[in-house]
C-alpha cells in the first residue's frame, strides 16, 4: 500500500510538471492576476493580528500588547453594535435578494426577443450604467431626488428623500439594480446561448408557449449557474459597498446608514483606533466565511452544486 501510495504522488508530480511545461504560455498568462491577488489579498493579512494586539506606532504591527479578544468584546458591548448589524444586514439582504432575480428576469426577457439589433441595443442600454463611477452615480441621485429642482423629489412631494432614515435602504437598492442588473445578466445570457435550438423545437411542437419555454428550458439551463453566482454572493452578504454608503450618508440618514464597513472606516481611520477598528472588519470577514460555507453546504446537499 505505501509503495503504491508513492507511486501515485510521483505520478501526479509528473503529470503536474509536464502539464506545465506542454501549457506554460496559460501559466504565464495567469501570473499578473495570481501577483496581484497575492500583493492585495494574501499580503495585508499580515496585519489581521492588529484585532488582537494593543497597536502602538513606535512598536509596529506585531510590538503592541497581547491583549486577545478584548477589542471583540468591546465592539459586542458597544450600545451601536445591534443598531449596525441589522442596518447592514438589511441594506445587503435586499441588494442580495433583488440583484440575484433582476438579472435572471432579464436576461430571460432578452433571450426571448427574437431580433438580434433589437436584442443587441438593450443588452447595451441596459449594462451601461455599470461603467459609471459610484461618485457620479451619488451625485445623479441626489440631483433626481432634490426636493427643489429634482424630478423625482417634487413629483415625492418630501423635503428630502434621502435624509429619510426610512427611504434610504430603497434608494440604495434601486439604484444597485439599476446599475449593475444588465451586467450581471450577461452570464446568465452566455448560459442561454449555449442550450440547444433543438430543446426549444421539440417544445413548440408539443404546444409550449413562451412561459413554458422559460419555465421547462431556459430555467433548467442556467440554474447551476444561478446556483454558483448566488454561493459566491452568500459569501458578501455583509459586505455593504463602502463607497456608495459613505457618499449617501448624511446627518438625518445616519441611524439607518451606518453599516459595518462605514464604522471600520471611522474608528480607524478617523479615530485612529487602528487595532478596533481591524477587529471589527475581521468580525465582518468571519460573517461572510461562515455564510458561504453554509450556502455552499446547503446548496451541496440540495442540488449536488457546490464551488467546493
Amino acid at each position: 500500500m505505501k509503495r503504491r501510495s508513492i507511486t501515485t504522488n510521483e505520478s501526479w508530480t509528473s503529470r503536474g510538471l509536464r502539464n506545465l511545461t506542454h501549457h506554460w504560455q496559460i501559466l504565464v498568462m495567469a501570473l499578473p492576476a495570481m501577483a496581484f491577488v497575492v500583493v492585495f489579498s494574501y499580503v495585508p493579512m499580515y496585519g489581521i493580528q492588529l484585532a488582537f494586539r494593543e497597536f502602538s506606532p513606535t512598536q509596529g504591527l506585531t510590538g503592541g500588547k497581547f491583549v486577545g479578544l478584548a477589542y471583540f468584546r468591546q465592539f459586542f458591548a458597544s450600545p451601536i453594535f445591534g443598531n449596525v448589524l441589522i442596518n447592514t444586514f438589511r441594506i445587503s439582504l435586499g441588494t442580495l435578494v433583488l440583484g440575484f432575480f433582476a438579472p435572471i428576469v432579464l436576461a430571460l426577457l432578452i433571450n426571448q426577443v427574437g431580433s438580434l439589433k433589437i436584442k443587441g441595443f438593450v443588452q447595451t442600454v441596459t449594462y451601461m450604467p455599470h461603467f459609471i463611477s459610484t461618485v457620479v452615480i451619488v451625485s445623479m441621485l441626489n440631483i433626481f431626488l432634490d426636493p427643489q429642482s429634482g424630478m423625482l423629489g417634487r413629483m415625492m412631494g418630501k423635503d428630502s428623500i434621502l435624509a429619510d432614515p426610512n427611504a434610504f435602504a430603497p434608494v440604495y437598492w434601486l439604484s444597485e439594480i439599476w446599475q449593475h442588473t444588465g451586467w450581471n445578466a450577461i452570464i446568465y445570457l452566455a448560459a442561454l446561448s449555449a442550450v440547444d435550438t433543438s430543446l426549444y423545437e421539440a417544445a413548440k411542437m408539443d404546444g409550449a408557449g413562451r412561459l413554458q419555454l422559460i419555465r421547462h428550458v431556459d430555467l433548467p439551463a442556467i440554474m447551476p449557474t444561478c446556483v454558483i453566482l448566488l454561493i459566491m454572493n452568500m459569501g458578501s452578504v455583509l459586505s455593504v459597498g463602502f463607497e456608495k454608503v459613505w457618499l449617501m450618508q448624511n446627518a438625518m440618514n445616519l441611524p439607518a446608514s451606518e453599516v459595518i464597513s462605514t464604522l471600520t472606516y471611522r474608528i480607524g481611520m478617523q479615530s485612529f483606533e487602528f487595532s478596533y477598528g481591524t477587529a471589527i472588519g475581521l468580525f465582518n470577514t468571519l460573517i461572510n466565511f461562515v455564510f458561504l460555507v453554509i450556502a455552499n453546504a446547503i446548496s451541496r446537499r440540495v442540488s449536488d452544486t457546490s464551488i467546493f
